[in-house]
């Protein structure tokens, strides 16, 4: 029985040690060389806490796997940071942590320092674990993560908090093997496969990246993050590493697409094609499929607080350019239960709420009970025993064929570039600006603009606003268009009325 993820890469240690893990623009290291630098950081860390929360604060690289895969083996677990957050985000996912360790490394080092008032207690540098590379490195890991249970935290990630403040959602061991377990047999992956990286690893899809990687003892080569401003680059790369796996957020695919960048991709080693993470139109779809003919292509879907993905849908028949892409059938050892306004189980085409439950849940919300609860709720067709199901908020049908199919949001989330937002977040930071007196975010779901109505000063810019925004708020956060509106109109419940914002200015396309 596996009790932990550590276990994958204990495997395939000893089947293929010398094996290549994992590439970046720095480094090539085996499986053998990947655990016995991230041994040395277990070490390290085994002397100072346990089964507590290690922040790394590090950019997308081999050293952010050591660093992971480090953190568990002290029998800890561990909090991705984006590096590009604005010094406030970080400070306060910090505190939120009740301040503990952070791996980061030298270029960073003064910057936690100083703009997020880390204490000099709090890190750990990264680079003294490389310093003697040229050394045979040790293998022999700390025993500590041996006494952890499959029930134990892997990792939280923050996603977005609709007070303004994000949340920690915790992943445990059990939900990630089920989740890789599952995937190794849908999509029949080996040690031949080449993964190549596209998502950050503060955000869940790279679960998916970074354990088949261990699991299979495949390669994971990341991307670097510049060549998905350039379609062509992005595929001349891809088909110079041979890279034979990706699992992308459509927003890059359909980049490709709309740049015609597979025209010359006819040696192309691509033969599975995985995404998730917002709505994938088939106009676009259907230009990777006329290129690519003989690759896997599977829609993913499932929000962070089921480990990543919950329903998966293999695209082999033919769809037109206008109708939407199924998310499918569940994953393993998840069911779906679509319940409508009763809290009853929806009809064929009957719109409802997806609800989640299975051994995939996230184990709630980091220091969060009260917001746990609510989302996290006993299964309202089962009064016999506790039975706990995920609410998404996310609307879908099932159709004549039983394929699940997406509507759009319950609420005030949204999906953008990928990315889980909460528009609540949005409207803190803009309402936190001089100048700015009332303020309304809604999403534009046919254009993908972060869209801001805002009451205040009529000479203020977008610009402006958007200069002022990026000290509070990630980039992919920022409203793409901003409206000054003298008055915010209200509904009968003195709410504003965001449905005639939307059909005024945006011709009814509300995503929020």
């Amino acid at each position: 029985m596996q009790k932990n993820v550590l276990e994958y890469l204990e495997r395939t240690l000893l089947q293929q040690g010398d094996r290549v893990a994992v590439i970046d623009e720095r480094r090539r290291l085996t499986f053998k060389e990947l655990s016995g630098y991230s041994s040395q950081l277990g070490r390290i860390l085994t002397e100072r806490v346990f089964k507590q929360p290690i922040a790394v604060f590090l950019p997308k690289s081999a050293e952010s796997l050591v660093a992971f895969l480090g953190i568990l083996y002290s029998g800890n677990f561990y909090v991705p940071i984006d590096v590009k957050s604005p010094s406030t985000r970080v400070k306060g996912i910090l505190e939120d942590l009740g301040n503990p360790l952070v791996i980061t490394n030298n270029d960073l080092y003064e910057d936690l320092l100083n703009s997020v008032n880390v204490s000099k207690e709090q890190l750990v540098q990264i680079e003294t674990i490389f310093v003697n590379e040229s050394k045979e490195v040790e293998t022999a890991a700390p025993h500590r993560f041996q006494s952890l249970i499959d029930t134990d935290p892997v990792y939280i990630i923050y996603t977005s908090g609709s007070t303004g403040i994000p949340k920690g959602v915790v992943i445990s061991h059990r939900s990630v093997i089920d989740y890789i377990d599952w995937a190794l047999d849908c999509f029949n992956i080996n040690n031949n496969e080449v993964i190549g990286n596209q998502s950050p690893f503060y955000f869940d899809n790279s679960t998916l990246d970074i354990y088949l990687c261990l699991a299979a003892g495949a390669t994971l080569v990341i991307i670097p993050e510049r060549y998905f401003a350039f379609p062509k680059k992005l595929i001349e790369y891809v088909i110079g590493l041979r890279i034979s796996l990706i699992f992308w957020v459509p927003s890059v695919m359909i980049n490709v697409a709309n740049m015609k960048a597979l025209e010359r991709a006819e040696n192309c080693g691509l033969n599975k094609i995985l995404f998730a993470g917002e709505v994938m139109p088939n106009k676009q779809l259907n230009y990777w499929r006329a290129k690519l003919p003989n690759a896997l292509y599977a829609n993913l879907y499932g929000p962070t607080e089921i480990t990543v993905d919950c329903t998966y849908y293999i695209v082999e028949k033919e769809f037109k350019d206008y109708e939407p892409l199924p998310i499918g059938f569940p994953c393993d050892n998840s069911e779906v239960l679509i319940l409508n306004e009763m809290n009853q189980l929806a009809a064929e085409n009957e719109p409802g709420e997806l609800c989640v439950r299975g051994s995939s849940l996230a184990l709630g919300y980091w220091h969060d009970f009260e917001k746990s609860a609510q989302v996290f709720v006993q299964n309202p067709l089962n009064n016999s025993y506790f039975d706990r199901v995920y609410r998404t908020g996310d609307m879908v049908y099932r159709n004549k064929e039983g394929e699940i199919v997406f509507i759009g949001r319950k609420d005030s989330q949204i999906k953008h570039m990928g990315y889980r937002i909460e528009i609540g977040e949005i409207e803190t930071a803009v309402l936190g600006l001089a100048s700015i007196h009332n303020a309304c975010v809604i999403y534009n779901q046919l254009k993908s603009e972060i869209t801001l109505f805002y009451e205040g000063d009529r000479g203020l810019t977008g610009k402006e606003i958007r200069l002022r925004l990026m000290e509070y708020l990630p980039k992919y956060m920022i409203p793409t268009k901003t409206h000054y509106v003298e008055n915010l109109p209200l509904n009968s419940n003195g709410k504003i009325d965001r449905r005639r914002l939307a059909r005024d200015y945006l011709g009814g396309n509300e995503g929020a």
